[in-house]
């Protein structure tokens, strides 16, 4: 990653919640190519995937990580050495 993207990326940590999952959306949206998939389909794709991960942490097969160690961790590795 690039000194720009760790940068925005830190700016990005310490928006909202609700800030930085509109951020994401629409970055992942932005990787989107129109000729692969319907744009409908794609979100059907992403609905059911997102159900599946969502079922994965409830069910304890995937673990979580509290956000505070999330944090400190991408805080860990964007400072400079």
């Amino acid at each position: 990653m690039t000194e720009l993207g760790r940068t925005v990326l830190a700016e990005a940590l310490d928006l909202s919640e609700t800030e930085r999952a509109d951020i994401a959306a629409e970055l992942l949206a932005s990787l989107h190519q129109p000729d692969e998939m319907p744009a409908d389909e794609l979100e059907q794709v992403w609905t059911d995937e997102i159900q599946r991960r969502v079922e994965r942490v409830r069910s304890g097969e995937s673990p979580t990580v509290a956000w505070s160690e999330v944090r400190s961790e991408a805080e860990r590795r964007l400072s400079p050495q």
